[in-house]
C-alpha cells in the first residue's frame, strides 16, 4: 500500500512537469503547414508565383527584367500592382489576383509588390527624361515601319525571313506572346540581362523619342499573324502528300456509263 502511494505521488509530481515539456509528436498551437492565404512571406511568394517567369533572381527570364533599375524606376507602385493582381491582356501575364481569379489575396499582392521595390528598386536611379510607361495615344502604324528599320533592324533582321543577331522580334509566334505594353517596356527599360539597350541607344547618337517608341510598338504588333505558328514548315496538302494522292481516272477504273448518273 505504502508503495502504491508514493507512486502516485511521483505520478502526481511528474505530471505538471511533462504537462509543460515540448515532446515530440506534440499538437503545436495552430496547424501544421500554414494555411496558403496565410503565407506573407515575399521570398516563397515570388518562388512559387513569379520566379518561373521572371526568374529567381528577377533576371534571365522569358518575362520582363524585374531586377532592371531602369523598369523599376519607370513603372509606378499603382501600375505594378495592377500587372500582377490582374495581369496583362494579350500575353502570358496571369492575374493572381483573387478577384482576377488567381491564388492571391490582396495582402500577399502588397508583400510582392513591396519585396520587388526593397530588392530591386535603386533610390540613385530614375526614369529621368525616359517616356511614360504608358503611351498617351495610339501608335500610327503606318509609320512605325520606318522606326523599326532604323532603330531595331540591325539586331533583330529586316524581316521575319532573315533573323538578326539578337532573333528575330516579327515571328508570329513571338508576337503571339505579347502585346503593345511589352515592347513599350523593353525598348524604353532594356534588358541588360540580355544585353537589350534602353530607348537611349536604339539610334546610333540619339535616344529615341515617345512618339517613335509608341509607332514602333503599335506597328510591330500589327505584324502579328491572325494564326500564329501556321503554316508549319514544310507542309503540303493532303493530296500531295506521299501516298494521299487521288488516283486518275483511266479506262480501267473508270465508272461505267450504266452507273453514271444522269
Amino acid at each position: 500500500m505504502n508503495v502504491l502511494r508514493l507512486a502516485g505521488g511521483v505520478l502526481a509530481l511528474a505530471l505538471p512537469v511533462l504537462a509543460g515539456c515540448d515532446l515530440p509528436g506534440r499538437p503545436q498551437g495552430g496547424p501544421e503547414v500554414p494555411r496558403p492565404e496565410a503565407v506573407t512571406s515575399f521570398d516563397v511568394l515570388y518562388g512559387e508565383n513569379c520566379a518561373g517567369c521572371h526568374g529567381k533572381n528577377g533576371d534571365h527570364g522569358a518575362a520582363t527584367n524585374l531586377a532592371n533599375p531602369e523598369y523599376q524606376a519607370l513603372i509606378d507602385d499603382v501600375s505594378l500592382r495592377d500587372v500582377i493582381a490582374n495581369g496583362e491582356k494579350g500575353t502570358l501575364m496571369p492575374g493572381f489576383g483573387s478577384k482576377a481569379g488567381g491564388p492571391l489575396t490582396d495582402a500577399q499582392i502588397d508583400s510582392i509588390v513591396q519585396g520587388i521595390r526593397a530588392r530591386w528598386k535603386k533610390d540613385n536611379v530614375t526614369a529621368g527624361e525616359a517616356p511614360p510607361w504608358k503611351a498617351a495615344h495610339p501608335g500610327d502604324v503606318s509609320k512605325g515601319q520606318a522606326v523599326y528599320a532604323m532603330a531595331c533592324a540591325r539586331c533583330h533582321g529586316q524581316d521575319a525571313q532573315h533573323r538578326g543577331s539578337a532573333g528575330s522580334i516579327l515571328d508570329g509566334s513571338f508576337l503571339a506572346l505579347i502585346n503593345e505594353q511589352t515592347v513599350r517596356t523593353t525598348i524604353i527599360a532594356g534588358r541588360p540581362d540580355i544585353g537589350e539597350p534602353d530607348w537611349r541607344n536604339h539610334i546610333p547618337g540619339r535616344a529615341m523619342t515617345d512618339d517613335e517608341i509608341t509607332n514602333v510598338s503599335a506597328w510591330l504588333i500589327a505584324q502579328r499573324p491572325a494564326t500564329p505558328g501556321q503554316p508549319y514548315p514544310n507542309t503540303q496538302p493532303a493530296s500531295e502528300l506521299p501516298g494521299e494522292s487521288q488516283p486518275k481516272a483511266t479506262e480501267g477504273n473508270r465508272p461505267s456509263k450504266a452507273n453514271e448518273k444522269p
